[in-house]
């Protein structure tokens, strides 16, 4: 089954040694650079990075090859954890792919299966088992706090528990295939490519969540109560990269990213069409792929991808140029996330971190 890290991974393959973007090929004045290298103690691929709620200085950053790190202010220094019920040999060979923290609690999960939880901050961990029937491996988990979490699988099974992990309740009642089958006739283009499993999962702070076909052929949503995700069109013929949530809930639309380095935005997202109003943005990623987005706020936000892409607007996204921070990085750069206005990072691979430092840098 295809996951957001296994597309990382693939890709990192596929890129081979990435090599720093050439300086004009994006067009536009370079911008000032917001973001500052992290020196950390790997070079794995990093996948997530996640901060306490009850501590913002705490944070995570979980990777390939079982890497796992932890901070202490804010981001600025990291240093190498491992998980005290895991053996070393059998760590490395994990991919924590998603790591989440509310109030203390923390969970992660990776492939192979395995789902971690922890009750005291991160100081101890819990693995907590896995039912050989699932379908599909876990994709995302949401700590939400007092034992309560909800965690998304590859074949788009979302599950809730208030037992911290030892009881689960399904929130999806039909298969993501039986939905297929049900409303093939409803216009979803490509559904009949479905290959079983979704990939870059997302969780709004409303329960609401975004996935994208292993195979970028449509994307799906799902709100809370609903028995069934619901398939949606892709706003053009190429294939989706990845997609996300431009502000915390629907009202500020989605983002779609597309092979060759397309991106366009959904301002009125309508969950209940099949086709989504897809607007183009001016983008020029000279063909580099863009692998993820986030926007700080209205107005200032970015896009990563390989071969060290990274773009920014300060006009809501009407137009894009390059950052200068990352012409000499040999990294590909999979995930851009921020905690408020002032604290965001950049994962990539090769054990690159970013960490936004605004007009300090």
């Amino acid at each position: 089954a295809a996951s957001a890290s296994a597309f990382a991974a693939g890709l990192a393959t596929a890129f081979g040694p990435a090599a720093p973007a050439s300086a004009g090929l994006f067009g536009g004045d370079d911008v000032p650079t917001r973001w500052v290298q992290v020196d950390i103690p790997v070079d794995t691929i990093l996948f997530d990075v996640e901060f306490d709620s009850s501590n913002p200085s705490h944070g995570f950053v979980v990777g390939n090859k079982g890497t796992f790190l932890e901070t202490n202010d804010g981001g600025k220094r990291w240093e190498q954890k491992t998980f005290a019920n895991l053996d070393t040999e059998d760590e490395i060979n994990y991919r924590f792919t998603k790591v989440s923290f509310k109030d203390g609690e923390g969970w992660v999960v990776g492939k192979p299966s395995i789902l971690l939880h922890t009750k005291d901050g991160g100081k101890s961990w819990e693995r907590i088992p896995l039912s050989p029937k699932l379908p599909g491996d876990p994709i995302s988990i949401t700590a939400l706090g007092g034992g309560k979490a909800e965690m998304c699988t590859s074949q788009g099974a979302i599950y809730y528990t208030e037992s911290s992990g030892r009881d689960w309740k399904a929130q999806v009642q039909e298969t993501i295939d039986a939905t297929l089958n049900r409303v093939s006739s409803s216009g979803v283009q490509g559904a009949s490519y479905f290959a079983g499993s979704i990939t870059n999962v997302l969780r709004n702070a409303a329960g609401e969540y975004l996935a994208v076909s292993s195979r970028g052929n449509f994307f799906l949503t799902w709100q809370p109560g609903s028995d069934f995700w619901v398939p949606h069109n892709r706003a053009t013929s190429k294939r989706i990269s990845n997609m996300g949530f431009v502000s915390e809930d629907l009202k500020g639309g989605l983002w779609m990213a597309t092979n060759a380095g397309g991106l366009a935005v959904a301002k009125q997202a309508d969950l209940t069409q099949v086709s989504l109003d897809f607007d183009d943005y001016s983008i020029n990623s000279a063909g580099f792929g863009i692998l993820d987005a986030a926007f700080k706020n209205v107005d200032e936000g970015y896009a990563v991808g390989g071969s060290g892409l990274l773009l920014a607007t300060n006009d809501g996204g009407k137009t894009w140029k390059r950052d200068k921070q990352a012409d000499n990085i040999p990294s590909n750069f999979y995930k851009i996330k921020f905690f408020g206005q002032d604290k965001g990072f950049v994962l990539g691979s090769q054990g690159v971190l970013l960490r936004y430092a605004g007009g300090s840098a």
